[in-house]
């Protein structure tokens, strides 16, 4: 009986992997250097809000009139809207460059990076790139493929007591033999600027508090949401898995943002009945061309997270990037769908440089 159970179990989950085809995207590109505003001299780096600004009592209403949103199934992202968006690479420039001159220090992130997956190699080279336009101070520790647990550990602890270095962050994934639980363990909560600690999860569950950090890639999805003009507040929004890097702490900012949130996982059964409700919907798995049109309401909006690495001989790197999302079929029913690559992307690596300058004026006290 058991067996039997377990096995229908495996047949729901693989009957995702089933469901494929190439995908590409289109959404308003939200690059980290356009979406930066300088917070200090009266203009706020980012458009979302503090979560503890966001929390209200729940009163719920004594009639059954609801109101009822709609996306405009022909919303369209335009360039124009982009070159709008204040550029907020020279406004965190401008910045760190103020804080130099001011206290002579700069924000430094650390990046600790163990073996040569060429995907992880790609996303390290953009986030010391970003760090170079905006003069913050990076640094790369590359540990072999088949490193100790205790030379990792080792790694992240002497960033921990290096004050020149303000955040710490350890490139994902990691090989199999190493435990990333442990990496949190170790790593200093002011350091945190990926968002992944304990702490700062669950003050992002919890209302009334307001984390450290928020992860970066999630953080980045509310921020694209907001930016774009989408409302989220009564607005169903589904997520697709639920990972501690991304679906977990998405699915928690939603409800902070006042979404009404369903979660669909690996487990999940007849999950597209569930995302074909979804006002808003976040896929982050890696599974290229999970999501199809048929699993999509019209003019939803759409989020792909997923990013998974393909072998193709044609391209420079020898791989191309594929995502969650079929955008042949997708774009014809969602009202906006990111691009992979360059969509939620660049958006992480912004909020990476925000969560990096907010560290090292915490720590130096600097206003």
């Amino acid at each position: 009986m058991m067996v039997g159970y377990f096995m229908r179990r495996m047949t729901v989950s693989m009957s995702w992997q089933n469901k494929a085809l190439r995908q590409r995207s289109s959404f308003t590109t939200m690059t980290h250097n356009s979406i930066l505003k300088d917070s200090s001299h009266g203009c706020q780096i980012l458009m979302s809000p503090t979560l503890v600004s966001l929390d209200s009592p729940d009163i719920w209403a004594s009639n059954n009139h609801h109101t009822h949103y709609q996306f405009s199934s022909n919303r369209n992202f335009s360039n124009e809207q982009t070159a709008a968006v204040i550029n907020g690479q020279s406004k965190i420039a401008c910045e760190v460059r103020r804080m130099e001159d001011s206290i002579g220090n700069v924000p430094g992130l650390a990046v600790i990076m163990v073996g040569d997956r060429r995907d992880s190699q790609t996303y390290v080279r953009n986030k010391i790139l970003a760090c170079e336009e905006v003069g913050m101070v990076s640094t790369v520790t590359a540990l072999p493929n088949d490193c100790t647990e205790h030379e990792l550990l080792s790694a992240v602890a002497s960033f921990n007591v290096d004050p020149s270095v303000h955040g710490v962050l350890v490139q994902l994934p990691l090989p199999q033999h190493l435990d990333v639980r442990k990496i949190s363990d170790v790593l200093s909560l002011e350091k945190d600027v990926d968002g992944f600690h304990p702490i700062n999860i669950g003050n992002i569950a919890m209302r009334g508090r307001e984390p450290l950090f928020i992860s970066c890639t999630p953080k980045g999805c509310i921020e694209l949401l907001i930016r774009s003009g989408i409302e989220i507040m009564g607005k169903k929004a589904v997520v697709i898995g639920r990972s501690n890097i991304v679906g977990l702490p998405a699915s928690l900012l939603l409800q902070r943002h006042h979404a009404t949130v369903s979660i669909v996982h690996a487990f999940t059964e007849n999950p597209e009945h569930i995302t074909r409700e979804a006002d808003i919907l976040i896929t982050a798995v890696g599974m290229p061309n999970l999501v199809r049109g048929n699993w999509l309401k019209p003019g939803a909006v759409v989020i792909d997270v997923g990013t998974s690495p393909i072998e193709d001989a044609s391209c420079e790197l020898g791989y191309r990037l594929m995502g969650d999302v079929c955008y042949e079929e997708a774009v014809r029913v969602a009202s906006a769908v990111t691009p992979v690559p360059g969509g939620i992307g660049p958006m992480t690596i912004a909020m990476l440089l925000c969560n990096t300058l907010d560290a090292a004026k915490r720590a130096h006290n600097f206003i």
